[in-house]
């Protein structure tokens, strides 16, 4: 049953676009029947459509014959977080200090986690060197850890783990340790989960979503000015 399951869904260019799109807005409709977000959308889509390719036994390049589409509109999407960004630009430039020290402290934060992993699980300087840019975007951390020696691949699936849970828990977490600052709960979300949680941070204000995207940028170069020193640690 599941391998004619599987070659049913092979012979459709787009079937992996049309179930993205609506495991996705299923969770959306689930949430404004609610009246409050019960199911993440960007989660619910994940484990809904792994679970599918592999209950079905549907291999991944099946459906990424459709999704490939949705991977298309990535860039023109990461780009349009800029407006925010531009409409929030002088409130950004008369934080400057405070933007530069949140995004700072969250890449220490993430740099010393990783350290202690190093020592805790003895990890390998190849393991070690690709856990360190898995808070930034990928564009940024793939390059970064291949260049130093690590796993690119295994970064990329770091990175979207770390994305979605912030994104997925950065409301709740936020309320948990009161901060209700929005300049400050920008900073936040962007520092620790790059583009998908900036996604979640444009939902929670136009303050949040540009704090988010310009913490991206900041954290992604100070990430690449830390790593190649820390990586000399598992040298």
């Amino acid at each position: 049953m599941s391998e004619w399951f599987a070659e049913f869904f092979a012979q459709s260019a787009w079937f992996g676009l049309v179930l993205s799109l609506f495991t996705f807005f299923l969770a959306r409709a689930v949430n404004r029947r609610a009246g409050k977000e019960r199911i993440n959308p960007l989660l619910f889509a994940t484990v809904v459509c792994a679970l599918v390719l592999l209950l079905g036994n549907i291999d991944y390049a099946v459906y990424y014959q459709g999704a490939q589409y949705l991977d298309v509109l990535l860039t023109p999407a990461t780009i349009c977080l800029a407006i925010p960004l531009y409409r929030q630009y002088a409130l950004l430039k008369k934080n400057a200090v405070a933007v530069i020290a949140g995004c700072g402290a969250g890449v220490a934060a993430h740099m010393a986690g990783c350290v202690l992993m190093l020592a805790l699980f003895r990890l390998e300087a190849a393991e070690f060197i690709t856990l360190l840019p898995k808070s930034i975007t990928t564009a940024i951390g793939k390059s970064l850890s291949e260049e130093l020696g690590g796993y690119g691949a295994i970064t990329m699936a770091t990175i979207m783990l770390t994305g979605l849970f912030g994104a997925v828990i950065a409301p709740a977490f936020l309320k948990l340790l009161r901060i209700t600052d929005p300049l400050a709960q920008g900073l936040a979300i962007g520092t620790s989960a790059h583009a998908a949680g900036t996604s979640r941070a444009v939902e929670i204000g136009e303050i949040q979503g540009a704090a988010s995207s310009l913490a991206i940028v900041v954290t992604g170069l100070l990430t690449v000015i830390a790593a190649p020193i820390l990586a000399q640690l598992a040298g």
